[in-house]
């Protein structure tokens, strides 16, 4: 019996020899050729740039100074032209959608969001105006402003005629809208005609 026992065990032992020799890892792999797309690949990589970032394109901005300037450096630009560049002013109060906001030098980094309204710029004794539809205003740490608008004029020339002719049209249109795309369309036209007469009435 136990004879047979160890002939079992034998053949079992070298049953699973057989199977970890054909299983063993310490077979050295077949070292294969790069595939043609790998050969092609090495062929362009050589040719190919790296690619641009956002920050490939912009100037870098100069450090936040240690004390806080006397000016405050204004970029004030709509997507067709620029109307202020590197504009040195003492303050500019925005149109921030959260409330008026007034921005001099040394302010804290903030993003706000432009609605309709007045943009004032003061330089000295000089205040310049400008309505703005909408748009967005960067304050950054080192006394500059980023400000981006949609739309924007200065505000000695809107037409008070035209902005109480606007104004009416779009009432009317909203209170005969029927469908949500009408009066939303025509709500955005009240606010921005009400925005604008506030402003010269103001």
């Amino acid at each position: 019996m136990f004879r047979q026992s160890h002939r079992f065990v034998s053949r079992a032992s070298a049953a699973a020899n057989r199977c970890r020799r054909q299983l063993s890892t310490d077979i050295p792999a077949e070292i294969e050729g790069d595939s043609p797309f790998v050969q092609a690949w090495k062929k362009i990589i050589r040719n190919l740039e790296p690619p641009k970032i956002p920050s490939t394109f912009m100037k870098r901005r100069p450090p936040p100074p240690s004390s806080i300037p006397s000016k405050l450096t204004v970029n004030f630009v709509l997507p067709y032209s620029s109307e202020l560049s590197n504009k040195e002013v003492d303050l500019v109060i925005i149109p921030a959608t959260t409330g008026q906001m007034g921005v001099l030098p040394g302010h804290v980094a903030t993003i706000a969001e432009l609605k309709p309204g007045v943009l004032s710029v003061h330089e000295g004794s000089e205040v310049t105006k400008y309505f703005v539809s909408s748009g967005f205003a960067l304050i950054h740490a080192n006394s500059f402003a980023d400000i981006v608008a949609i739309e924007a004029v200065p505000l000695d020339r809107i037409d008070p005629v035209q902005v109480q002719k606007g104004l009416s049209e779009f009432t009317q249109k909203l209170n005969s809208a029927s469908t949500d795309w009408e009066k939303a369309e025509a709500q955005i036209g009240v606010d921005v005609h009400s925005a604008m007469n506030s402003a010269l009435t103001g």
